[in-house]
């Protein structure tokens, strides 16, 4: 795959910028991932999956940030769009929310295609629909563009997050929680929330874009249906912000959701979600935006097989798997294992001081495991990307970034305000600090270069941000780029033609206290392959004196559409508005199902 050409641009006058937001959401049948083998295959969804996309231009640069419910980025849709689009690679921001409840196979290494969902392979027919409907949205949101303004602003968010790798935490030397919470002695997790505002130059809202470091694990593993996780519920929030409402992953590997204990679920998920979101909301309307905004864009992608030192720092010959890896995260070990070491969180190896991968246990031994994963599966380009927005730098990478080396990375870019965004362009793995890493935890064994891959990131993050000066666009990529993907197709065939359209009885299932309560009712329709599943698909109304009036669609997480097995299928209200005297029916593809009160 060539790397598309960035010709110079010709500069413009003042900011412009142009948005749109394109439906994502597949059809059942895809392997989801975030929890490795413990995840679901989706078989619907709650709430839909979407890429929402910003496009700024001013001076000689020209940007675009896509935001996507998805795990991660990934380097072959990433090309793939700016090939079709036109938009310099180095402008072309793909980033993600990180939720555990989208389905993986687009991404550009084996390893995570295999590793990320508990069935592997790359699917090219999910790609293509990826790529097609993210080229889709940018193509829209480019010509929308018009006059604009934009503003940063700030907001501690506490109470919704807690950092779930404590003990590898607190080992890091020079830690200064003061420098993100001036007025806490003791800060374990950035509570920064970070919107960016977009409004035309005659005060109508274009867009907003939210930054904040919290894993999307809100909802649980055991969970089958396709969901953006919390996030969902942070841009139902934000929803009266802009027409146009995303975000982005921030430094969230060692932070998770503070959930009640054993509660897990939606309604959880909800209240993280809602919180955030009503805080980025609050922060929004405080901003007032200005037309001077000065842009620039570099990207970089680090060939690993030809360069492994930078500015003095090493990573090591090859990558390797740890054995705390096996036990899971914190809040989602694996039964059993997880307490057997060297499985178990905190059990370091003993090493020499010139073992690359120092303390981490190798699985299978650093004899095994190559036969076992060749290199060829790792990620072995690692892009590093840097945006000038105003007065921000963004800073994308790979990685999942622990919170204190996220705060070395931004310290090595700075001086200024500096935001590092997660799991950009591509996926591959964790980042922790070199402290963090002699812990062991979860995060240590999925940190794949070693212990210096946070020192590795932040001496790149800083030689490319001093390069990005306004109006900058930097690519440093290779030529040519080479994906050998074991594919599998998930996507489902169409269809014989399947039964009859037809309906069910509706029931009511009582609320618990990780689920909401829902009406539920069901019907028979055509195969999944057959229905357009990006497309609105059920509704539902309620009956009023002049007719049947629509009061909430599956562009809701409140409505949740599955299939329940051959030409089966259910249609979900969550916690729904009853009224007393009210009639209410679900409408679905048209077909109006039995009213229910």
């Amino acid at each position: 795959m060539s790397t598309p050409p960035s010709p110079p641009l010709p500069p413009v006058s003042a900011l412009l910028a142009g948005a749109a937001e394109v439906d994502l959401t597949p059809p059942p049948g895809l392997p989801k991932a975030g929890y490795s083998r413990n995840a679901r295959t989706g078989v619907g969804f709650r709430g839909r999956l979407r890429a929402r996309v910003l496009h700024l231009r001013a001076g000689t640069a020209s940007v675009v940030i896509v935001a996507c419910d998805l795990l991660g980025g990934s380097a072959v849709v990433q090309r793939q769009v700016a090939a079709r689009t036109g938009v310099p690679l180095a402008g072309l921001f793909l980033g993600a929310t990180h939720t555990h409840g989208a389905p993986g196979q687009f991404l550009g290494t084996d390893l995570y295609n295999g590793f990320a969902s508990n069935r592997p392979g790359f699917d090219p027919v999910w790609t293509e629909f990826l790529v097609r409907r993210i080229s889709a949205g940018v193509e829209r949101a480019v010509a929308s563009r018009r006059p604009a303004a934009a503003a940063w602003g700030s907001t501690d968010v506490w109470g919704l997050t807690r950092n779930r790798s404590l003990a590898a935490h607190v080992r890091n030397a020079d830690r200064d929680d003061r420098r993100i919470a001036p007025h806490r002695t003791y800060a374990s997790v950035d509570p920064r929330l970070r919107v960016l505002r977009v409004d035309g130059t005659d005060g109508d809202p274009i867009a907003a874009l939210a930054v904040f470091g919290v894993h999307g694990t809100g909802i649980p593993m055991r969970n089958s249906v396709y969901n953006a996780d919390l996030w969902a519920y942070v841009y139902e929030e934000m929803r009266g912000c802009a027409p146009v409402v995303g975000a982005l992953q921030g430094t969230h590997a060692d932070v998770a959701p503070a959930l009640r204990p054993g509660r897990a679920g939606d309604v959880e998920a909800a209240r993280v979600g809602r919180g955030i979101g009503r805080a980025a909301a609050a922060l929004h309307a405080a901003l007032t935006p200005t037309t001077d905004v000065e842009l620039g864009a570099g990207l970089r992608e680090v060939d690993l097989t030809a360069s492994r030192t930078y500015d003095g720092i090493t990573l090591p010959e090859r990558p390797a798997l740890g054995a705390a890896l096996i036990a899971g995260a914190y809040e989602n070990e694996t039964p059993v294992v997880h307490r057997i070491p060297p499985f178990r969180a905190g059990v370091p190896k003993p090493h020499a001081p010139g073992d690359p991968h120092g303390a981490k246990w190798v699985i299978g031994s650093r004899w095994l495991q190559p036969a076992v994963v060749p290199l060829r599966h790792f990620p072995r380009v690692i892009p590093v990307h840097v945006l000038r927005i105003g007065s921000a730098l963004l800073v994308g990478a790979p990685f999942e970034i622990t919170v204190d080396a996220g705060r070395r990375v931004a310290a090595a870019a700075g001086p200024g305000d500096v935001i590092v965004s997660s799991v950009a362009n591509e996926y591959a793995g964790y980042c922790t600090t070199a402290e963090e890493y002699t812990r062991q935890h979860y995060e240590g064994g999925h940190t794949l270069y070693g212990p210096n891959t946070a020192a590795f990131l932040a001496a790149h993050a800083a030689s490319l941000a001093a390069a990005v000066t306004p109006g900058a666009m930097v690519t440093e990529a290779p030529p040519e780029r080479t994906f050998d993907l074991r594919a599998h197709r998930y996507w489902p065939p169409r269809g014989p033609g399947g039964s009859p359209r037809r309906a069910g009885t509706a029931r009511f299932v009582d609320v618990t206290a990780e689920q909401d309560a829902y009406w539920e009712q069901g019907w028979f329709d055509a195969a999944p392959g057959d229905l357009v599943w990006h497309e609105p698909i059920a509704r539902v109304e309620w009956r009023s004196p002049d007719g049947w009036r629509p009061l909430v669609d599956d562009s809701s997480c409140a409505v949740e559409v599955r299939h329940h097995g051959d030409d089966r299928y259910l249609v979900r209200w969550h916690d729904p508005d009853l009224r007393p005297g009210r009639t209410y029916r679900f409408v679905v593809r048209g077909l109006a199902l039995e009213p229910f009160n």
